[in-house]
């Protein structure tokens, strides 16, 4: 491996904890490199507006991530974006990536912020209008609905207890749900019933979102008579589910039943010299926030590694 190609860290993942750990990482002086297969700003760049980032009153996901990215290569930090892992090794002191373009990397430290998706449901109309008046987090988008009548789909924990959240804001709540019944705690789904702003539509599935630039109205299926009607909303919210970006992983570090990565405190995976940070670690709440605290406490806590591991190297050096 040539040594232009050797790095002290490798990110894997360009969201807000992959650039927050190289800003970190590269302004300790390591020669650090992150790596992303899509846009530089992960999720982050989809949020038409980021209102809730301390210090900064609003400013556009897609700014934020563009200030992120020139903090990092003002560091020295190498970004390269679009562009895949073929396959990782992390055992060892020496870890190594192969990439989708050829080229080989390896690194003493990898930090890995793959982030995630939210599980869609994939239905005509979704990609156009996302962030135009569909939405998957009613943290980030609920204060854009004031006094709207909105929509919001699933039937689990998270989907009851954000569209109780979003009463706060909307005028009416609708919650689509396929089954008869909810995959809630009992106390979720008491609460969502008994606030007076929520409505429910049981067994029955959105098949289509319709809006010019912004989202107007949704048709929903009744699954049991087929019937399709059409339903006006100023947005909706899909709460079905979580996807971590980690299948790239399996078999190589310690996972839980959803796929997310298990670490500790200081954000150590099961692999010595390996960390994770964001939205593909496994946690309660996922923000622009809680991922740049992620990823500071992975680079500060792979920093203390690489150091010690160079001290460990130089004594074997002079023994």
């Amino acid at each position: 491996m040539e040594a232009n190609n050797h790095y002290d860290a490798i990110v894997i993942g360009a969201g807000p904890a992959g650039l927050t750990a190289g800003i970190y990482l590269s302004r300790a002086k390591l020669k650090t490199l992150i790596l992303d297969e899509g846009t530089v700003g992960g999720q982050m760049v989809l949020t038409h507006e980021i209102a809730n980032y301390p210090g900064v009153e609003s400013i556009s996901g897609y700014q934020l991530a563009s200030i992120m990215k020139k903090q990092a290569k003002s560091f020295g930090c190498v970004i390269k974006s679009n562009i895949s892992v073929q396959r990782i090794e992390l055992e060892g002191e020496v870890k190594s990536i192969l990439l989708s373009d050829g080229n080989a990397y390896t690194a003493n430290s990898i930090i890995l912020t793959p982030g995630g998706r939210s599980r869609t449901l994939g239905v005509p109309g979704e990609d156009k209008l996302k962030g135009r008046g569909i939405s998957y987090c009613a943290t980030c988008d609920g204060d854009f609905f004031t006094g709207k009548e909105i929509i919001a789909v699933g039937g689990g924990n998270s989907a009851l207890e954000e569209a109780v959240s979003l009463t706060k804001y909307a005028s009416r709540v609708t919650i689509v749900h396929q089954f008869d019944h909810f995959q809630a705690f009992e106390h979720a789904v008491e609460e969502a019933r008994n606030n007076q702003k929520i409505d429910f539509i049981m067994e029955s599935t959105i098949t289509a979102f319709h809006g010019s630039e912004n989202l107007q109205s949704v048709d929903i299926k009744n699954l049991k008579t087929g019937v399709v009607s059409n339903f006006k909303a100023d947005g909706t919210f899909i709460f079905i589910g979580y996807v971590p970006n980690t299948e790239f992983l399996k078999e190589k570090i310690d996972l839980n039943q959803w796929d997310e990565i298990i670490v500790r405190s200081d954000m150590s995976t099961s692999i010595e010299g390996v960390y994770a940070a964001g939205d593909s670690t496994a946690k309660r709440f996922r923000q622009v926030t809680t991922a740049v605290g992620d990823g500071t406490i992975a680079a500060l806590a792979a920093s203390n590694y690489l150091n010690e591991l160079k001290v460990k190297q130089k004594q074997l050096i002079t023994v």
